[in-house]
């Protein structure tokens, strides 16, 4: 019963996923023939529904986030300092690299939209999930991908503030203002989601497929809001197809080399294959459910948001889909090997 239970989890998420996929190819599509809905100051004035939603966003983050689950698994201290090591210092450093060899072929806009997915915190849910399936260390992946959320909300507006230039025009980013937009936006809200925890977690609990709706409905909004500006300012008829191909080739450029990097880490540090498959998963994984909120808080206004959100939309998609089949393919390999199959 508990297997079913699991399987009938999974086929829901997957759901979950084709419809959140489907809704951010309908607001690229609405934003493209539409932008005037969307833009700044347009119909639906979604630029004061994203200030919003970015608080209610983390609002929702930090009512959701056991600090209980950090205390498990935390003896493994190499995996963790390598996980977060990939995640907000090898990412960074694959990006200058790739800047230097073909960043002269790459416009603008997209290329610091590149930076930005690799300053990003690794997913939570999307990890442990692919943890469990491939029967990992289940604790240590919610240790690292939560550690990763709450790393991520000081690491990734500092990095992104000290290398990009107002993103496009220019201007210096302000560090003080920018941090202190992230302890009003995103901080607060977070901490007041754990201090209310406590009190309304167990409710909380049995609310939660709706408050993940609202979450994923108010990021379509904000990849609704940020196309529409783009759209605006001329993202089509400066850039057409080919920014979409050069997207796809990039994530690919970033996705493929860490798979391949943090497994071979894993192996040379020698953890135990369920530590591998946490390095694996976490060590590679970019959150598109934070990234675009804190993109808003960043960038919003900006005409070339729309840009700089392409490189984690596409990387999303891809990095469920190629975890997916390896997170079976640990599984099969560990039945072939003889390991039973645990229930996680």
């Amino acid at each position: 019963m508990r297997s079913m239970n699991r399987m009938a989890g999974r086929q829901r998420q997957g759901g979950a996923i084709d419809w959140f996929l489907m809704g951010m190819v309908a607001a690229v599509a609405l934003a493209s023939v539409a932008p005037d809905l969307g833009r700044t100051g347009g119909l639906l004035h979604l630029d004061v529904v994203g200030d919003i939603g970015v608080f209610l966003i983390f609002f929702l983050h930090g009512m959701g986030l056991s600090t209980d689950s950090l205390k498990h698994g935390a003896s493994r201290w190499k995996l963790h300092l390598m996980v977060q090591l990939s995640t907000f210092a090898l990412f960074p450093l694959w990006w200058l690299l790739l800047n230097a060899l073909v960043g002269r072929f790459i416009p603008h806009d997209l290329l610091l939209g590149f930076f930005y997915l690799a300053v990003l915190p690794s997913t939570v849910s999307s990890s442990v999930a692919m943890t469990a399936m491939a029967r990992g260390n289940v604790a240590a992946a919610v240790l690292n991908a939560s550690l990763s959320t709450l790393l991520g909300v000081v690491l990734t507006p500092l990095l992104a503030s000290l290398v990009f230039s107002g993103a496009t025009d220019g201007q210096a980013m302000d560090v003080g203002d920018t941090m202190l937009r992230v302890a009003q936006m995103l901080l607060l809200p977070f901490v007041l989601g754990q201090l209310l925890r406590p009190v309304v977690g167990a409710w909380f609990q049995k609310i939660k497929p709706w408050t993940t709706k609202v979450d994923r409905t108010v990021i379509l909004l904000l990849v609704l809001s940020s196309f529409s500006d783009s759209v605006a300012d001329g993202l089509w008829s400066k850039h057409g197809l080919s920014l979409m191909v050069m997207t796809a080739v990039g994530v690919c450029l970033f996705l493929f080399p860490f798979l391949w990097l943090t497994k071979r880490i894993a192996k040379a540090l020698n953890f135990p294959v369920e530590d591998e498959i946490v390095a694996v998963f976490c060590g590679s994984k970019k959150t598109l459910a934070s990234g675009v909120p804190m993109a808003k808080l960043l960038f919003g206004g900006n005409p070339a948001m729309g840009v700089l959100v392409l490189p984690i939309m596409f990387y999303h998609q891809l990095q469920l889909f190629v975890c997916s089949v390896m997170a079976k393919r640990y599984t099969e390999r560990g039945n072939a090997d003889g390991v039973p199959t645990r229930g996680n």
